[in-house]
């Protein structure tokens, strides 16, 4: 038995926010069964819901100077897992559909070079002006628009309020709007 083992909670992600490995992975120990039956019970597939696992702990890691749990790590481990759960389920959803759509819609669209050319400008123009946004801001929008985490967590994240974290993509909004725009002139 670990010597970690007889810690806390509130002790473990202390130790874990100062870059302790070992408290790291006693919570790991831990929660990992738990997070992969939530995981495996809800997608139904045993490699995404051990590629849940993986990412909730890697994040978990990455986040660890930052991170503000005000409920318990368990119920904090369970959620994320449901929301990432969510996410895959929603871009099958998405998936599904566009699929669907698309064996109508293809065979009448343009495949010119000329429009993969502007799609990769556009994509590249995009990925420099959210670069460009200040660091909260650009965090804050990353953690809404690409890893898709509501307002409310957002804001659990970064020690703010609801309405900063608003404020925040709001503003990167604006910013990508009036920078993409440009392009359309």
């Amino acid at each position: 038995m670990s010597t970690y083992a007889v810690y806390s909670d509130g002790e473990l992600l202390d130790l874990l926010r100062s870059g302790d490995r070992s408290a790291f992975a006693e919570i790991y120990s831990r929660y990992w069964k738990n997070i992969f039956t939530v995981a495996s019970n809800k997608i139904g597939q045993l490699e995404e819901a051990e590629e849940i696992v993986q990412d909730i702990f890697i994040s978990l890691w990455n986040r660890r100077e930052e991170i503000v749990i005000t409920s318990s790590l368990n119920a904090y481990l369970s959620v994320s897992a449901k929301y990432r759960v969510i996410k895959i389920l929603a871009k099958r959803n998405q998936y599904n559909k566009y699929a669907d759509h698309s064996q109508h819609v293809i065979p009448i669209m343009s495949n010119s070079t000329d429009d993969w050319f502007e799609f990769v400008e556009l994509r590249s123009r995009l990925e420099i002006l959210v670069s460009n946004l200040p660091e909260k801001c650009r965090l804050v929008y990353k953690a809404s628009r690409e890893d898709g985490y509501s307002q409310k967590q957002i804001a659990e994240q970064f020690g703010i309020s609801e309405k900063t974290v608003e404020a925040h993509i709001s503003k990167a909004l604006k910013s990508l709007r009036t920078g993409l725009g440009q392009l359309f002139l």
